[in-house]
């Protein structure tokens, strides 16, 4: 992570507001004395400490055992809300003691229970009293749904909502006075939690950035198992190896497609290196890796059969349910070189869709996902647990407050379709009847060429995401800061035209905002309409 001093005097530099004295007395006791003094609803504070000087520290619940804090000096509050008589939420509050008057509200990943210590450290670094909980159960697993409907809910809409109630109310205890704007910063589920808040919460942020959000997550859960169902995927829990099956497509295969997917689509953005900038333009054709199409050859081997070339058609192609309606894009050409990819490919059912039918849909601990097809995807919308989809496109309670969002995918992306970000932007635009002029009023998407899953792949993919604890290409202003870039849109009224990405090493990259188009010009990429 970037020195406590450099993000200091690059937020000073955008704030637009003075930093935030907790008072005369002395910080440490303050922060201790909040575990005995601080009454808040439906609320316990478990534990308190001052972090006086960067350390690590010992965490809450079963994802991880340490992490660093960099930010300091800050207070550290532990605490649970009680949502129901058989629900709580636990989170964390990282409280700096140069406080720039915001608050930020961080997302979670998959179906975890997993208070994000990473967020927590870049979030506090950057002068914002942060908070993160663990969406109402422990660990990555989706066991915890099981017979647990209220967990569920939890997970699907109120983890997020109460940590934003509750973690307003400590901060302004904490710093007598309340914090003046409101964030949210999430990927993936975190993405779909701050659509989700938007949605049904327009009220409790100024503020949201969701990268790649999990959203229409019934159909995503469906898509991501049928992507591995194709190749003949087994149950997780199984014994049995799809390796079997004929439909199989071993890694090797996998290197072999994704250089003939390069080949016939590297060039269309007008540069060859290895990043195709729209996936969407790519129309791949597999039938030219069947075996033996060159019967001079005889091939049988660095090749395809007929039942593995029918696998990527149903791969590379939308998917529609049983009768005829559209569910969900097809998978994006080129992620699947993506190292994230071999969960879905890697010859079972992908985990997050096993979880979420057995212990969410089904209330089972086993399942037999032999013939897993769309019938499952229509049981999932049926169910819905928790109104868990977030598919709406009415953010007109959001907008009309003022409230600014701002979505990010990695168009390499190898879990969550790039292209299902437009269809959300597009969903909104009709709901509200606003062409993108009126849009960009509120809403901004940006497309990463090369980027895999919230962060990573290939080119300039640092943004300022928060992703992941690196210093590796991390610059903060407001060009390539894309959390910064949100500061400075609700509360200076600039809104982000692009957003400039970077490795640290390499060339920078500017990437553009929906619907306009990155384009190669023979020099450097540009936006064009």
């Amino acid at each position: 992570m970037v020195s406590h001093l450099l993000l200091a005097f690059s937020a000073i530099i955008f704030s637009a507001f003075s930093p935030r004295a907790v008072g005369a007395e002395d910080l440490s006791a303050k922060c201790l004395a909040l575990k005995s003094n601080l009454q808040l609803e439906n609320t316990t504070i478990l534990d308190v400490s001052y972090i006086a000087t960067p350390t690590n520290v010992s965490t809450a619940g079963s994802c991880q055992s340490t992490a660093p804090v960099t930010a300091a000096p800050l207070c550290r509050v532990y605490f649970v809300i009680n949502t129901t008589d058989t629900s709580a939420v636990h989170a964390e509050a990282w409280l700096p003691d140069t406080w720039f008057g915001r608050f930020l509200s961080l997302g979670n990943g998959g179906l975890n229970g997993c208070i994000d210590y990473v967020g927590l450290d870049y979030g506090a670094s950057l002068h914002f009293a942060t908070v993160s909980s663990d969406n109402g159960h422990d660990g990555a697993s989706g066991l915890p749904f099981l017979d647990a409907p209220e967990v569920i809910n939890d997970f699907a809409f109120r983890a997020v909502h109460v940590e934003a109630v509750i973690g307003k109310q400590l901060v302004a205890a904490y710093y007598n006075t309340p914090a003046e704007n409101s964030y949210f910063l999430g990927c993936s589920t975190g993405g779909r939690q701050g659509t989700q808040a938007a949605l049904r919460f327009p009220e409790d942020f100024d503020g949201i950035l969701a990268g790649a959000p999990a959203t229409d997550f019934n159909h995503l859960q469906g898509w991501e198992g049928l992507l591995g169902h194709y190749i003949g995927a087994v149950d997780p829990n199984s014994s049995a190896k799809a390796e079997a099956s004929p439909k199989f497509i071993t890694p090797e295969l996998w290197a072999i497609i994704s250089a003939e997917i390069l080949r016939q689509c590297d060039a269309l953005d007008g540069l060859v290196d290895g990043i195709i900038t729209e996936p969407d333009d790519c129309d791949f054709q597999p039938d030219v890796l069947l075996c033996h199409t060159n019967k001079a050859a005889n091939q049988t081997t660095g090749c395809l059969s007929h039942v593995q070339v029918e696998a990527l058609k149903n791969i590379y192609s939308p998917l529609f349910g049983a009768d005829g309606q559209f569910l969900y894009p097809r998978y994006s050409p080129g992620a699947e070189a993506d190292p994230f990819a071999a969960s879905i490919f890697g010859g079972t059912i992908f985990q997050f869709s096993a979880d979420w039918e057995r212990y969410a849909i089904l209330n089972v601990t086993e399942h037999d996902f032999t013939n897993f097809s769309v019938q499952d995807i229509a049981l999932f919308d049926a169910i819905n647990p928790g109104g868990v989809a977030t598919f709406d496109g009415d953010m007109s309670a959001f907008r009309e407050r003022g409230g600014k969002f701002i979505t990010y995918h990695g168009r390499r992306d190898p879990l969550i379709s790039s292209t299902n970000s437009k269809r959300v932007y597009d969903l909104i635009s009709h709901t509200l009847s606003l062409p993108p002029a009126q849009m960009d009023d509120f809403y901004r998407l940006f497309l990463i060429p090369g980027m895999g899953h919230c962060f990573g792949g290939l080119g300039p993919t640092n943004f300022g995401q928060g992703i992941v604890a690196t210093t590796e290409g991390v610059k903060n202003d407001t060009a390539h800061n894309i959390l910064l870039a949100l500061v400075d849109w609700v509360e200076g009224g600039a809104a982000p035209a692009t957003i400039i990405g970077s490795d640290g090493s390499g060339p920078e990259r500017t990437h553009c905002r929906y619907p306009m188009r990155s384009v190669w010009n023979g020099t450097v990429w540009v936006c064009e309409e």
